[in-house]
């Protein structure tokens, strides 16, 4: 073989594996992601009255006192999934130390007392997690309550009833979507 005839195999392979592996390929398989799973390919989205208010997998920010609050997140300036990422730093870097401490000040002082989870004061390492542990939701339970008026022992039945278990039984922890929470306590009890 010369040069010649090497050189256009070479561009045959190089346009076939193309059109096959990055054409072909992704379209068969957003293909049947559309129609074998509809919801999860599309970002588990979630509307009320035909608009798009959130996501189950991506976290957003809640700033009432009357909602719960997700993790604090270092995605851009807040749950910007286009700037996924976690703080990249140590536990002896002072801006995350200074970060922390203010966040335990500002939970210690809607809830006084008790134990201050944390999950509530560091980002997770996507920086959109749409969940909190169980306790992180049970420490906001007292705010939550004052603020809409209500029992804190029906706002505490209501994020218990809220808590998802581990996956497949023993994948993960216990946890607590924060948006699904809001939606159901907003039915509940509209503001």
């Amino acid at each position: 073989m010369n040069f010649t005839q090497n050189l256009r195999i070479a561009v045959l392979m190089t346009i076939v594996t193309t059109l096959l592996l990055g054409v072909a390929y992704p379209l068969v398989v957003t293909g049947l992601a559309q129609v074998l799973f509809r919801d999860k390919a599309n970002g588990q989205l979630i509307e009320r009255d035909g608009h798009v208010i959130g996501s189950r997998i991506i976290g957003q920010a809640f700033s009432s006192p009357g909602y719960f609050r997700g993790r604090p997140s270092a995605a851009g300036s807040g749950y910007d999934a286009a700037n996924s990422s976690g703080t990249n730093l140590g536990p002896t870097n002072r801006k995350l130390i200074d970060a922390v401490t203010a966040n335990v000040a500002a939970a210690r002082k809607e809830n006084p007392g008790a134990p201050v989870p944390i999950d509530l004061v560091t980002a997770s390492a996507s920086g959109l997690d749409p969940h909190i542990s169980p306790a992180a939701a049970l420490f906001q339970v007292p705010r939550v309550a004052r603020a809409r008026g209500v029992a804190e022992a029906d706002v505490r039945a209501l994020v218990e009833a809220h808590i998802e278990g581990r996956q497949l039984g023993f994948l993960g922890e216990p946890r607590v979507n924060v948006l699904l929470l809001n939606l159901a306590l907003d039915a509940r009890w509209p503001k």
